[in-house]
């Protein structure tokens, strides 16, 4: 593991941002959320930020007894605390991908993560007051919504209602109870089949009903409705809130478990064309950096820094991401690629000026620096 300063992750001038694709990311922190839920946290060695909407997932790219294994899970953090991101896993009888993460994955060991996405999140669908149902380990995607608005100081109105088998299967349950004794806007509501032998349960017993969400939620029909949980606890939910004349439009539901086919297969394609990409022969061009007498081959798409890195060549450079403009060199001639943030203006631009940072290789390229 290599080794960094922590003191960079303080400075979003060094930060880069997490996008839609293939990333290797490193376990920091492994929770134990009850007797068979594990929340695993991921970061990286680098300030990155991961952002996304409260809702989406990720897909794991695993290998398992020689195989590649693709299973997405439900992202369960807040982009509120932007430096990791968490997933909650239950580990289920026979399951493969939840035993393995369960016995096997350890704070500091590296995997592959692809996403994130997903259309399910309370950011496109944005509302004066919520209802959020769960059911089981589906309160990954509503905690991360509730974890986002408590977070923001938001004043979504906010009614949480969650089901589990026992007083002992309520994941979160502290933080639950934490968060609904610090905001006015959070009501929770838990409901438990049956509570164990000598257990003390005040809460709703049973399994979710109309009437339990009348009680919860007067004014559900004027509410969005975020759920996520078992299949069949969503069927039931769908049927309540039908038969109530709940306007559907406004129901937004995410089911959990098996990995759905076209997920998957997004997510091989992504790895299949990482691997290949790593057995293909690399097209090299040359670059030379005039003023320093260097010349160095390089692959196509790497950055103007990692080019005079490799050739010896010291760039003068700040932020990193194309805003602070201090690693302005210009081009004499060649192909090239720039995505800046700001820090160079059109009129350096014209003159042949790039921020190295931010600037790919695209072919031969001649360097006046």
């Amino acid at each position: 593991m290599s080794e960094f300063n922590t003191s960079d992750f303080m400075n979003p001038m060094v930060a880069q941002t997490w996008s839609n694709g293939r990333h290797l990311v490193r376990c920091v922190k492994v929770i134990q959320e009850t007797h068979d839920v594990t929340t695993f946290t991921f970061g990286m060695n680098q300030p990155v930020l991961f952002f996304f909407k409260p809702g989406q997932f990720v897909t794991l790219e695993l290998e398992i007894d020689g195989e590649r294994v693709m299973r997405s899970y439900t992202i369960s953090s807040s982009p509120s605390i932007p430096y990791s991101f968490s997933i909650t896993v239950k580990r289920v009888p026979g399951g493969l991908v939840s035993n393995w993460l369960h016995d096997n994955l350890q704070s500091g060991e590296q995997i592959a993560v692809h996403g994130p996405v997903g259309q399910f999140n309370c950011l496109d669908f944005p509302s004066e007051k919520v209802l959020l149902l769960s059911g089981g380990v589906g309160i990954t995607p509503v905690m991360s919504m509730a974890r986002w608005w408590f977070d923001t100081d938001s004043e979504v109105d906010m009614v949480f209602a969650h089901s589990a088998r026992t007083p002992n299967d309520i994941i979160f349950a502290r933080e639950l109870e934490f968060m609904s004794t610090r905001i006015d806007n959070f009501q929770l509501h838990t409901v438990c089949e049956r509570n164990v032998i000598g257990q003390a349960w005040d809460g709703y017993r049973g399994y979710m009903n109309q009437h339990m969400l009348s009680l919860m939620a007067p004014d559900f029909m004027e509410r969005e409705v975020f759920c996520c949980g078992p299949e069949t606890y969503m069927k039931a939910i769908r049927a309540m809130l039908q038969d109530a004349g709940y306007d559907m439009s406004r129901y937004h539901e995410e089911s959990f478990g098996e990995t759905p086919v076209k997920d998957v297969k997004q997510a091989e394609k992504h790895a299949d064309q990482a691997e290949h990409e790593e057995t293909l022969p690399k097209d090299l061009v040359q670059v030379c950096f005039t003023d320093s007498d260097r010349k160095v081959s390089v692959e196509l798409g790497c950055t103007l820094n990692e080019a005079a890195a490799e050739a010896g060549v010291n760039i003068a450079k700040a932020c990193g991401v194309g805003i602070c403009g201090a690693c302005r060199i210009k081009v004499v001639s060649g192909e090239h690629n720039m995505m800046h943030n700001g820090g160079i203006s059109e009129e350096e631009i014209a003159q042949g000026y790039v921020l190295s940072c931010c600037t790919t290789v695209q072919g031969e390229m001649e360097i006046e620096y």
